[in-house]
């Protein structure tokens, strides 16, 4: 759509080729919105808005430049600055041809040059009945679909163009509709990329194309499926671990350019390792150049603090009512899909987007229409996300962190679910660890806790996690929350590890926790490497690489997680021992593996347990071997089922059953030479 503009001089130019550029910019004056574009966005659905707002190279009538487009339906004016025209807000006014949208096209333009938005906030602002007290009162901001940013403490936004990487993952792209889905195995190494590990010479970042070598080999010697990266959409405060955004199209430059976070996942699918992104749409911080109070009032963010504002994180809430918002979240899911090529989206504290109540007291907070505290804007939009993602991306996961009951989180929205494919399983996580965390002798009275979650572990559908949140804020690591001496620990972790190894549902474990990191995690320093020098964090490491490379090969472990034909148990009765044994079995029904745990430092010698079938059984993991640590309490291979009912099974076997340990036995021979 073209509009006819007066040729004119950009006023007060200081002299930066003033009357050329100010001509060109007349000269160029158009909308580069279509009409459909612009309804769409209007209603929440032009779900590529990307590629029309931020900072876009192109040619018009033959001259190179850059096209900024920016919704600020509230400012008096708008203006772009960067070194480009010395930061002077005179020089390059833009237009706004359609309400709220505002436009300008600048020739010559530098690659990587710095931006940003000068806005002329409104005289008046809603709710202030006194208005500013200066009308010209004006705030830079940063693009909000800015593609690339300056490295912090830097605030302003870099021009950067998408076209230039040439990818070479095109047979991991076009397999992900197979390799994603339930019955396949998915098991998550959670990863900060500012903390993995730390440049050796100054303890600085190191990059993200030295990160996909170094960690791309580590993750697939230790036989993980896909890597989740803490958030690294741009974000001013180290501290924030990612997860208050201001940045939701620009990978963090702390790391490199977005060239180079592109070649991190080609390298990641070129190795057979998937990425999962965590991306926080709950939320956003308060900074100056940031999304808050964009145009001088409440855009961004519910207006009413009681909707808009965090009483947790001290943040923003999205205003999920407004059509423009939505869009703005919904084309930045997309965007990481369809530009960087991601696998995944882990959606961040969805529990305080469903609920208006989150975190608040009567009186703090506004029903929905229906008297309700269920969000219902938010509630649409998450379902709009997941639709939009599977129906534009077939394979990619969305993963909901949801701490709460709410039903259906992981079931089509066809069906009245959320639409999400996977949702962490806050439960279990918080009893298992509770179960692990008290001494031994007061665990018989706490039995429930290591057997509640097969209750409901098919209503959803359920990714184990033992996340970064668990080994933070004196949460103590996950090896110091073990209680006993240091063997008894390590013995505890291999247990809990075996355990959820065995569990129904994909897993998830953070950095650090492999190898029994002591300290807490802080992402100003590296993980503790060196640990890796002593042979118990090494035989800690060595356990966790064969039950991983378990999970993998063996069916049972993960082919069918969400219904109850992959499960049975033999007995969770056994509380004055706490010793609890099960059944995984594949979609077949055979390949069954056998998983027993003993829950106390006592070992248990002749313990007879029930085996589902006839035939000569093999230890195909013992927590005990020595070769990880253990004390070496065994059984012989084979061990033979004896025809002798026991609990609710024809046959059975009297097994040694090691200290703090757990045992994976299957029928007929296994081939032991990989471990």
């Amino acid at each position: 759509m073209r509009v006819k503009v007066a040729m004119q001089s950009a006023r007060g130019c200081a002299g930066i080729g003033c009357d050329a550029v100010g001509a060109q910019i007349g000269l160029y004056a158009e909308s580069w919105f279509t009409d459909d574009e612009a309804y769409l966005y209007g209603e929440g659905n032009f779900l590529y808005s990307y590629k029309k707002f931020g900072a876009h190279f192109r040619a018009v009538g033959g001259v190179t430049g850059v096209h900024f487009a920016v919704w600020a339906p509230n400012a008096q004016g708008v203006s772009v600055i960067g070194p480009f025209n010395g930061w002077d807000h005179r020089v390059h006014p833009m237009h706004s041809y359609r309400e709220g949208i505002w436009e300008l096209f600048i020739p010559n333009v530098p690659a990587q040059g710095e931006y940003k938005y000068s806005i002329q906030l409104p005289s008046h602002v809603p709710g202030q009945p006194h208005g500013l007290p200066l009308p010209e009162h004006r705030i830079d901001k940063s693009d909000p679909y800015g593609f690339y940013a300056e490295e912090p403490p830097g605030t302003a936004s870099r021009i950067w163009s998408l076209d230039g990487y040439v990818w070479g993952d095109k047979e991991w792209v076009a397999d992900r509709p197979r390799r994603q889905t339930l019955a396949q195995p998915l098991n998550i190494y959670e990863v900060h990329l500012g903390s993995w590990r730390r440049a050796p010479a100054d303890n600085g970042f190191l990059g993200y194309r030295e990160l996909a070598h170094q960690l791309v080999a580590y993750v697939k010697g230790m036989h993980y499926t896909h890597i989740e990266l803490l958030p690294i959409t741009e974000h001013p405060f180290d501290g924030s671990w990612g997860y208050q955004s201001v940045g939701y199209f620009a990978p963090t430059s702390r790391f490199g350019t977005p060239d180079d976070f592109k070649y991190f996942v080609d390298h990641c699918h070129k190795h057979g390792i998937g990425v999962i992104l965590d991306w926080a749409p709950a939320h956003f911080p308060k900074d100056a150049h940031g999304l808050a109070f964009f145009d001088g009032v409440p855009l961004y963010e519910y207006a009413d603090p009681r909707q808009g504002e965090h009483p947790d994180w001290g943040t923003k809430i999205f205003d999920y009512s407004r059509n423009e918002v939505r869009n703005f979240l919904l084309a930045s899911a997309l965007f990481w899909v369809e530009e960087y090529h991601i696998d995944g989206l882990r959606v961040d504290a969805v529990a305080s987007m469903l609920y208006l109540d989150y975190s608040r007291e009567e009186g703090q907070w506004i029903p929905n229409r229906y008297g309700g505290q269920e969000n219902l804007e938010a509630i649409a939009f998450l379902r709009q996300v997941n639709d939009a993602l599977h129906e534009r991306a077939p394979g990619v996961l969305t993963i909901a962190e949801e701490s709460s009951i709410w039903p259906m989180v992981s079931r089509p929205t066809h069906s009245g679910g959320l639409g999400f494919d996977y949702k962490w399983n806050m439960g279990w996580m918080h009893d298992t660890l509770r179960f692990f965390e008290m001494d031994p002798l007061f665990r018989r009275n706490n039995h429930n806790l290591i057997t509640y979650s097969l209750s409901y572990a098919f209503s959803e559908n359920f990714i184990l996690a033992l996340s970064h949140d668990e080994v933070v804020h004196l949460k103590k690591s996950m090896l110091d929350k073990m209680p006993g001496d240091v063997w008894q620990k390590f013995a505890h972790l291999r247990l809990l590890y075996g355990l959820m190894n065995a569990h129904p549902g994909k897993k998830l474990l953070f950095m650090g926790g492999e190898f029994g990191q002591w300290r807490e995690w802080t992402e100003t320093a590296g993980l503790d490497w060196h640990l890796l020098e002593l042979e118990d964090h090494q035989n800690l490491q060595r356990f966790i690489r064969d039950c991983n490379q378990l999970y993998l090969s063996e069916r049972a472990l993960h082919q069918v997680d969400a219904n109850r034909a992959g499960f049975q148990w033999i007995d969770c009765h056994d509380v004055d021992h706490s010793v609890v044994s099960f059944v995984r079995r594949d979609a077949e029904g055979g390949g069954s593996i056998v998983v027993v745990c003993n829950c106390t430092p006592a070992p248990r010698l002749g313990y007879r347990v029930g085996l589902p079938a006839p035939g000569r059984y093999q230890e195909i993991l013992n927590s005990d071997w020595p070769m990880y640590g253990g004390s070496g309490i065994h059984n012989p291979s084979p061990l033979q089922a004896e025809e002798i009912a026991w609990q609710n099974a024809s046959y059975s076997a009297a097994m040694n059953l090691p200290p703090l340990g757990v045992l994976y036995l299957k029928i007929g021979n296994y081939e032991l030479e990989s471990f």
